[in-house]
């Protein structure tokens, strides 16, 4: 993505010009990429969460593996989406006209072979969340070099890559997937979220074995799988790789321990940013600090073998998933009988369940109790907002009759914006005959791009993201009302010599609007509305506007 630096430049705003020398001064534009002049920060990133199977299927060769070929209840058998998918949106710009900077995927490592059926209808492991084999990608999903060329082009693109990853359970035990074995997982008692032990030292549900993440005995790798790295003529070198990485750290054979090195192989060898962590809190909190510790050095790894394919200096992100956990708990997650600070065992940042609730207040109320609690009980540590999600069948907006409200609230809210597929298109969330979390993950509707108020709700998203995504005071700044109504807000952030300020209005009226920016803006300032194209003047403490957007999105033109 580039910035204009001379914005009055737009073609909605530069005077017209009257001699040869006015015409080479507006053709001699400067142009630099964002990453050059705009400081990335998670903490105020613009993550686009999707299925990888869901979102766009750019390679139909590999749309069934494995005999994966039973039939399915609706929505849970294999679609077609895959990481070639994914990489043709990046370089046909998708991401980028969305103000996207982070893209997190559901994972793709090779996941169990057969269905299963437990009450929902029979399901094979589209979502990515059943593994099979943490070394190797699932062929449904593509190719390791399928996803190292995407991890390329996104970086190109100035996006970081955000990898799901799984860490605190097997797949299900199918008649194609036999149960790991007894020192590696354990498959009952099943969790009743009662307090600590009951949520980590159990299984999550039935037949979804739970690895033994509290255990520091050493175990033997499976049978099964060092037949299947045999027959794919890999377990000599398997096993040295695990030689050299016990070797270096001298952690013990434990089950975590393998997995953390399968994990953080990735970001070794491919340049991940990134890991979103699933269950968190059904594992002891000490294997993430662990993951985080070796996933770092990883990266950190592959920042000195690719100096020319760094972006910056940003160290290696963790951001997980404590489900249920609220922005308004602070830096603990209370278990009833105990609390635990992730933010102090691996995370920089926690998914919010909160928003969803929020959503329905003021968005004065939203803004100042979110700025209010990142700049004080969790300063230091981050949130991710989301208002739609793959797994929380009670979302925002379900029916998508508030799309608009909706892109405000998400990518105006103090904290990492994630928006989940289809958000910015209104897909549907209602799919009839599904059962369960599978009416969430409808495929893509690219197919409605071309009507013309899906066009109208993606060009809202994307004004509003690119907004976000130039400025760092949207999700890291401080929050300031400047007028109740017409509504008016600033946000401010600094970080050494970087300043940035904005000034922005929801609910305005159509036609003529005056916004009040006195104390922000001095008289005289020249500021551009990125949501209408327009150069104003800073008057008496306030601007102008004269157009039918009820948003105004004011950046300093200069």
């Amino acid at each position: 993505m580039a910035v204009v630096c001379f914005l009055c430049l737009f073609a909605s705003c530069k005077p017209k010009p009257e001699t040869t020398d006015q015409i080479a001064l507006q053709n001699e534009v400067k142009v630099e990429t964002l990453e050059e002049i705009i400081p990335f920060r998670w903490e105020a990133a613009n993550v686009y969460f999707l299925l990888t199977d869901r979102f766009n299927n750019g390679n139909p060769e590999n749309d069934t593996n494995f005999e994966r070929t039973n039939e399915t209840g609706p929505l849970r058998g294999f679609m077609g989406g895959d990481i070639q998918g994914i990489t043709q949106k990046i370089e046909e710009g998708y991401f980028t006209d969305l103000g996207i900077n982070a893209i997190w995927f559901t994972p793709v490592v090779e996941q169990v072979h057969g269905d299963t059926d437990e009450g929902t209808g029979n399901t094979y492991a589209y979502h990515g969340y059943w593994a099979k084999d943490w070394t190797s990608l699932d062929p449904n999903f593509g190719t390791r070099k399928d996803l190292e060329n995407m991890v390329r082009k996104a970086h190109e693109k100035g996006i970081r890559i955000l990898m799901d990853v799984v860490l605190n359970h097997t797949g299900p035990v199918t008649d194609k997937d036999p149960v790991w074995p007894t020192e590696w997982v354990i498959t009952e008692p099943k969790c009743t979220f009662e307090s600590y032990e009951t949520t980590t030292a159990c299984t999550l549900v039935e037949n979804l074995p739970d690895i033994r993440t509290n255990s520091d005995t050493a175990v033997e790798l499976p049978d099964n799988l060092l037949a299947k790295w045999k027959e794919e003529g890999r377990l000599s070198m398997e096993l040295d790789e695990l030689q050299l990485f016990f070797d270096r750290t001298g952690y013990p054979r434990a089950p975590r321990f393998y997995i953390i090195k399968w994990l953080s192989d990735y970001v070794n060898e491919l340049g991940i940013d990134g890991f979103r962590v699933d269950t968190v809190k059904h594992a002891d909190e000490k294997a993430w600090a662990e993951l985080y510790k070796e996933a770092s050095y990883a990266f950190e790894n592959w920042k000195k073998k690719h100096q020319d394919r760094v972006l910056d200096d940003t160290p290696f992100y963790m951001v997980g998933e404590v489900y249920n956990y609220g922005i308004s708990g602070g830096r603990e997650f209370d278990f009833g009988d105990k609390k635990v600070d992730y933010f102090a065992n691996g995370f920089n940042s926690l998914i919010n369940f909160e928003l969803k609730t929020d959503a329905n207040k003021s968005y004065e109320e939203i803004f100042k109790k979110y700025s209010s609690l990142i700049h004080t009980k969790l300063k230091g540590a981050g949130v991710m907002n989301y208002l739609t999600s793959h797994d929380d069948g009670s979302p925002f907006d379900k029916e998508r009759e508030k799309p608009f409200f909706s892109a405000n609230v998400l990518l105006l809210t103090p904290g990492t914006s994630q928006v989940y597929y289809g958000d910015e298109t209104s897909r549907d969330l209602s799919i009839e005959g599904t059962v369960g979390d599978a009416t969430l993950r409808s495929f893509m509707n690219w197919e409605q791009l071309d009507s013309p108020d899906t066009r109208e709700v993606l060009t809202h998203w994307q004004k509003l993201g690119k907004f976000r995504s130039r400025h760092p005071a949207i999700g890291a700044g401080k929050h300031k009302r400047l007028a109740k109504k017409p509504y008016v807000f600033s946000r401010t952030y600094t970080d050494g010599d970087y300043k940035d300020k904005v000034v922005v209005g929801l609910d305005l009226p159509k036609g003529k609007k005056l916004l009040w920016v006195k104390g922000f803006f001095g008289d005289g300032t020249q500021l551009y509305d990125t949501y209408s194209e327009t150069l104003v003047e800073v008057k008496k403490g306030s601007v102008t506007l004269d157009n039918p957007y009820s948003v105004a999105l004011l950046e300093l033109a200069q």
